[in-house]
């Protein structure tokens, strides 16, 4: 049985509704498609200064005016699973009103900010394009980002990119990047209860957790803003029953490492770390981080544009900025909602993030 069709969006809405609207359309990753299809419609309805243009379940808006610069502001429209939260609730707590609901923090709420500017901003002083994307929530390889950059790398060409992640409405430069490591030990299995002639796998995996439980991590600070690495242990395995002794054990690392760091000597470093013990490490992923970029034109424009009330940090997590950096573009995260909300179960907006969050774009977009 087929659902029905979501209802219209309406970009010229108040942003709360119009975020609302979209938090209602369900839209887990790899069911964007009811998503992408308002998105769609919405562009071609409302705004006849675009070239609307759709790849997949991904949603492509710009302008070509021949301007001397463009500005790309891209947004995901997939969430994490439910958790009962489908359906938007408006709400006062404590004294302060939001929006709560699947997808309100990451990011609905930057998608609709985003939405209702791409009908608005006609006359930006710069070129536009607005790119409505899926299945950024799994695997990197089918982020579809990926896909457009292998296949139309000219959808995603600007001068400067903006990604709405959530970021309490202040401004996030570049990101971190990100390794998961497989470390793995060998020994020799045994009855447990014949210990000594055997040789304990996860017994030889002790150094690893002392020396990344010393382990000081680095601060790195680029263009003014610090940037904080991470390298932990995340997971452990090993073992096939209460009385063998395991014979293979295994720690799962996650480095996060800042974005002046290559992939290469981000591996080459936890290796430093872990030399001289008795271990196969290898690299199952990986992503670059991006350098903050916030000595562009167009990003001391839109920061000006903003006004000095709004904070400046580095991300300290990563996002797809790190996508653009790679294409040469820097990038910056902005976007209402608290990070440390997104994929929890109370997920939620205040109403003053999408407010100020639409207002400093709109100034960045019509002065």
């Amino acid at each position: 049985m087929s659902l029905p069709a979501a209802p219209p969006l309406d970009p010229r809405a108040d942003i709360v509704d119009l975020t609302a609207a979209i938090v209602d359309i369900e839209s887990v990753s790899g069911n964007e498609k009811a998503l992408a299809d308002a998105v769609e419609q919405a562009l071609r309805a409302h705004a006849g200064h675009l070239e609307v243009l759709r790849d997949g379940d991904t949603v492509i808006a710009r302008t070509q005016r021949g301007l001397a610069e463009r500005v790309l502001l891209a947004g995901h429209l997939d969430t994490v699973p439910l958790a009962g939260n489908l359906l938007s609730r408006r709400r006062i707590r404590e004294g302060r009103e939001e929006l709560a609901g699947r997808g309100t923090c990451d990011m609905k709420g930057g998608v609709a900010v985003f939405l209702k500017l791409a009908v608005e901003a006609t006359a930006a002083p710069v070129d536009l394009t607005w790119i409505f994307y899926d299945h950024e929530e799994v695997a990197a390889a089918d982020n579809s980002l990926t896909r457009l950059a292998a296949e139309h790398p000219e959808y995603l060409e600007a001068d400067f990119a903006i990604l709405g992640e959530p970021t309490a409405a202040a401004v996030e430069g570049g990101c971190k990047g990100t390794m998961k490591l497989e470390v793995t030990a060998r020994g020799i299995a045994a009855h447990s209860a014949r210990d000594w002639v055997g040789d304990n796998a996860i017994h030889r995996l002790a150094p690893v957790l002392e020396r990344l439980a010393g382990y000081e991590a680095r601060r790195a600070v680029i263009d003014g803003l610090e940037y904080r690495e991470c390298l932990n242990v995340v997971a452990i395995s090993g073992g096939i029953a209460g009385n063998v002794i395991p014979d293979r054990a295994r720690a799962t690392l996650n480095y996060r490492f800042a974005p002046d760091t290559s992939v290469d000597r981000a591996e080459a470093h936890v290796r430093e770390v872990l030399a001289g013990l008795d271990l196969e490490i290898e690299v199952t992923d990986a992503a670059p981080g991006a350098l903050p970029g916030l000595d562009h034109a167009a990003a001391r424009r839109f920061l000006a544009a903003l006004g000095d009330e709004v904070p400046v940090a580095a991300k300290q997590g990563w996002t797809d900025v790190s996508r653009f950096s790679a294409l040469g573009t820097p990038a910056v995260n902005f976007g209402p909602g608290d990070p440390l909300l997104a994929h929890t179960d109370d997920e939620h907006v205040p109403v003053a993030d999408l407010e100020a969050a639409l207002s400093g774009l709109r100034r960045f977009l019509t002065t």
